[in-house]
């Protein structure tokens, strides 16, 4: 059994309880001491960490990289896992090396490229990996313009903030107006287009929106490990079809994925999302953090968080193949506990049913 393993998670979302919880069920059996910060005072990671702390608010992105620096080296961190201002973080992992903490991310270069959805897209398309058709839009004429090629090519028009993570801002462009039936039922992503036109018309900041084909399914998120000399270690496709999920190794997706990975630095741990636009699957995201469903891969027999650790590390994983692919799934949410709150010491039936003890839970894809 190996030395302790320090491992920090700066404001990261919910689903990395599973993350915490890979790591302290690592094959080698090492000791791993987690400390994690977030802004949310009940976020579930705050409570599935050893220690936690709040993160301080309003620092710039200089100010943090200087706030995680001092907490490394007070902390002792051995690897540091950024989430938010990974960019600023990064660009200053000599720093962090010379305080004696690893940085489970990728290369500045490659967060840089990757930031941006259109600039993605172009440098993708660059290395002969296949996108669908996109155009950047910020004015309602660019919106208009994009919105009748797809339409006149027999697509429907979506589009999402060129710069985003998840499906934050993501909607489909419908042509039939506004009207009751969008009221009713659970909300969904459509938008008729005249109510985007007038929400550009009017907006009173800058719109940058990437505008795209709705791409079909399956969904495939490809979870990738490289290691710090460039080598992809691990590519294992997750696969998205409505509720049902699996697993893939099939070229057609894992391909691709290992030429990004490989071509663009993205060092450590990293997801690569591809969809399908006609009868050929494209490139949709490319994100340059552990995927919120990584944990799922526990269901082929791989770990790969402690995996990546042990690269931070300096440690040798070799080649990482499933020893099988899971049966299809799907994924339920379960509750996770948050830390607790300090309440007055005494509370009447009235102030209880008011203001009620907040809880949480976390989903589990």
């Amino acid at each position: 059994m190996g030395s302790r393993v320090r491992v920090w998670l700066n404001r990261t979302y919910a689903e990395n309880v599973f993350f915490m919880d890979q790591l302290r069920a690592n094959p080698q059996h090492r000791a791993v001491e987690i400390h994690a910060t977030h802004g949310d005072a009940d976020s579930p990671v705050l409570a599935a960490a050893d220690t936690a702390e709040p993160e301080p608010e309003g620092l710039s992105p200089r100010g943090y990289v200087e706030y995680a620096l001092d907490l490394c080296a007070r902390r002792s961190i051995d690897v540091f896992v950024p989430v938010l201002h990974q960019a600023a973080i990064v660009a200053h992992r000599a720093e962090f090396a010379a305080a004696g903490t690893a940085l489970l991310a990728p290369s500045a270069e490659a967060v840089a490229v990757f930031q941006d959805k259109a600039t993605a897209y172009a440098a993708v398309e660059s290395v002969g990996v296949p996108v669908p058709p996109w155009w950047r839009v910020r004015t309602e004429e660019e919106l208009l313009a994009a919105v009748e090629s797809l339409e006149e090519a027999g697509d429907r028009a979506c589009f999402k903030p060129a710069a985003g993570a998840g499906g934050v801002g993501f909607r489909v462009i419908t042509r039939t107006p506004f009207s009751l039936a969008q009221l009713n039922g659970f909300p969904g992503p459509d938008v008729p287009l005249d109510l985007a036109v007038a929400a550009l018309r009017g907006a009173q900041e800058p719109v940058d929106w990437l505008v795209m084909p709705r791409l079909g399914q399956p969904e495939v998120s490809v979870d990738c490990l490289t290691g710090p000399d460039g080598r992809v270690r691990m590519a294992i496709g997750r696969t998205k079809n409505g509720r049902r999920r699996g697993f893939t190794l099939h070229p057609s997706w894992i391909e691709p994925a290992r030429l990004l990975a490989e071509a663009f630095g993205l060092r450590h741990l990293s997801n690569i999302q591809f969809r399908m636009y006609g009868d050929r699957p494209v490139l949709m995201d490319v994100n340059t953090r552990p995927a919120g469903g990584l944990h799922q891969l526990s269901q082929c027999g791989v770990n790969a968080p402690w995996a990546a650790v042990r690269l931070a590390l300096g440690e040798e994983t070799g080649e990482i193949v499933p020893p099988f692919l899971g049966q299809d799934y799907t994924v339920v949410s379960g509750p996770r506990p948050v830390r607790p709150v300090a309440l007055p010491q005494q509370r009447t039936a009235v102030e209880a049913a008011a203001h009620p003890v907040p809880a949480a839970s976390v989903s589990a894809g």
